[in-house]
């Protein structure tokens, strides 16, 4: 490229520039953070890369990341000498997104700009942020190996567009060339820098220079202004919580501190030290398709790579940390991290820490534990199916919110509801529904709540795929109310009592039945029932009307199945078809059912216009 050239950003990109420049942000500091960020990571790359082919960092053995303040030109420029971009990288990378939860982010800056600062870092665009405090923003940039000195000089002022050209580039790296607004000038204070440093940046491990007071302004030395050690290999009996919370803020740009940490040193046929940490809050894309973890792995306190599945399961994704082994070569690549003996040994054991972790928790700081389980819940549910290895460990972990319960918050144990069990009691019973609400308000717990029977309200998202893979929790197997029959609750007196009740309904049902033909595989007299006319009931073996739903939210396909219409002989609308079967009467306790477990009528019009018939 011989020219200069204008390019125009990509949409989403000027939307965020533009509610970068002209919103009020709670922390405008935050730009240093995510520039020194991605200087810091630019080194890393250079540093693992350097491993096969050490021509790469050309005879320079010192990473730094510098920092230098020009008062007269209202400029500050962050300089690092890591792995640097190619024209078609700084192309890719600055003028585009490439993230799917960029509309959320933008969503979120519209709708809590307070927590701007913190959208920022779980994004990853922070070198936008920049904007925040600087009217233009020039990148100039060599990647590290091109032949030739000829580098990439990228300069925007934020409005919509952005120039790019070819400069003599003596150094491979980057910097970053801020002009600071006229009313941001507060940042061109030495001090101010220093501080912000101090606060989100001291533990990276890269040092970070800037120039050395001195009387003599012909003299220029630059010192390291930040720790720069691996603040995890430190002993942890000389840390203090605060120190804790500050490397994690500076790891995971969360302004939070922790729920709670785990530090060790493992020593013997394995070394490695883990600093794991338990956030206090999920992130928000935490339900994000493409969403990957937060441990980054060292080998030797070399950066080898960070968000790698093989490091953590899934369900434990929200954990954030570092993973620093000895026994792991540099050379390692994603690929060759899959079925790693070492980090399989490692993954497995820091699994088993953290849900140690976790129950220690859940028996002495049952509040604590209650903030997690508000937090992380619905993804430990996804434990019992994802880790076979310890799903009795994650079974003990689970909260519930029963038919017993005061209000929908999850705090029933499984231990706890096996110990109360009815005598007789065979099954561990649950309803699932999409709410709460409509759990707690399902007819189908009538006949329990009769009998002082717990069951379990299910009405997470996950829930369905949990317990439909559970199994069994201390031997005893999990049953839904709204599936099969109850039998197994009554008397022998009630069943007989129920018996003759059901027989003097036969020729009703059989009016009913074929009222109802199209919609019900078959109707009977309801165990269940002692206070509304109606419900459906699944089949045994066939899909429950809530997971039916699921699915087809889903855009899966769902196989036709008809449902089992109940209904209760005791009730006065039930009585009435004793004495004649009026179709209208039949389908309205057929919507009724449909209503009550949470589906959707196809006609409401028409069911509006039965009642009428009706109540008239």
């Amino acid at each position: 490229m011989a020219e200069k050239q204008t390019h125009s950003f990509q949409a989403e990109v000027s939307q965020l520039l533009d509610l970068m420049i002209h919103s009020l942000y709670s922390n405008k500091e935050i730009f240093l953070r995510e520039l020194v960020s991605n200087a810091s990571d630019a080194v890393d790359k250079l540093k693992f890369a350097s491993l096969s082919n050490d021509t790469l960092i050309e005879g320079k053995e010192n990473l730094q990341i510098h920092i230098d303040i020009d008062k007269k030109a209202n400029t500050i420029t962050v300089t690092d000498n890591g792995i640097g971009m190619s024209e078609s990288e700084v192309n890719k990378l600055i003028g585009t997104i490439a993230n799917s939860g960029t509309k959320k982010f933008l969503k979120g800056l519209n709708e809590k700009q307070t927590q701007d600062s913190n959208l920022i870092g779980q994004f990853g665009v922070g070198f936008y942020s920049a904007f925040i405090v600087a009217d233009k923003v020039e990148l100039v940039t060599r990647k590290a190996g091109t032949k030739g000195k000829k580098g990439t000089k990228w300069t925007s002022t934020g409005k919509g567009k952005y120039s790019i050209e070819n400069v003599d580039c003596p150094d491979f790296g980057t910097s970053v060339i801020l002009h600071i607004k006229k009313d941001e000038k507060e940042f061109l204070d030495d001090n101010r820098l220093r501080g912000i440093i101090n606060k989100y940046s001291d533990h990276i491990t890269v040092p970070i220079m800037m120039i050395k007071a001195s009387e003599d302004d012909k003299e220029v030395e630059y010192e390291t202004v930040n720790k720069a050690n691996a603040f995890w290999t430190q002993d942890k009996q000389a840390l203090k919580q605060e120190d804790y919370d500050d490397f994690y803020k500076s790891l995971t740009y969360d302004f939070e501190a922790p729920l709670t940490q785990l530090h060790n040193r493992v020593e013997g046929n394995l070394n490695y030290t883990s600093l794991l940490y338990i956030p206090s809050k999920a992130p928000f894309d935490m339900w994000e398709p493409k969403r990957k973890g937060g441990i980054k792995l060292y080998a030797k306190r070399v950066f080898i790579m960070e968000d790698n599945e093989e490091l953590m399961p899934m369900y434990l994704r929200f954990i954030k940390g570092v993973i620093d082994t000895a026994d792991l070569s540099l050379n390692v690549s994603r690929e060759i991290l899959q079925g790693n003996k070492v980090v399989d040994a490692i993954r497995k054991a820091s699994v088993s820490r953290i849900l140690k972790e976790l129950e220690k928790m859940a028996k002495n700081q049952p509040e604590k534990y209650a903030d997690f389980w508000k937090e992380f819940g619905m993804v430990m549910k996804e434990g019992v199916v994802e880790d076979a290895a310890n799903k009795d460990k994650i079974a003990k972990l689970l909260r519930f919110a029963t038919n017993k319960s005061d209000n929908a918050t999850q705090t029933a144990t499984l231990e706890c509801y096996v110990k109360s069990m009815q005598k007789d009691q065979k099954s561990i019973y649950y309803i699932t529904a999409e709410t709460y609400e409509s759990a707690k308000g399902s007819p189908h717990l009538e006949i329990f709540n009769q009998k002082d029977i717990e069951v379990l309200l299910l009405s997470d998202r996950v829930d369905e795929w949990m317990v439909s893979n559970f199994g069994e929790f201390e031997g005893i197997g999990f049953k839904s109310i709204a599936k099969g029959d109850l039998e197994d609750l009554d008397s022998v007196e009630e069943k007989e009592a129920k018996e003759k009740v059901a027989k003097n309904f036969e020729k009703v049902i059989e009016k009913m039945q074929k009222v109802l033909d199209a919609q019900v595989k078959e109707i009977k007299v309801s165990s269940r029932l002692s206070e509304s006319p109606s419900c459906l009931v699944a089949d045994e073996n066939e899909m429950g009307g809530n997971m039916e739903r699921i699915m087809k939210s889903l855009g899966q396909d769902v196989p036709d199945t008809k449902p089992i219409l109940e209904i209760n002989p005791t009730h006065p609308l039930v009585k009435k078809l004793k004495t004649k079967v009026d179709e209208n009467l039949v389908h309205v306790l057929f919507d009724q059912a449909v209503l009550s477990e949470g589906g959707q009528l196809k006609d409401p019009a028409e069911f509006v216009k039965r009642m009428n018939k009706l109540i008239n």
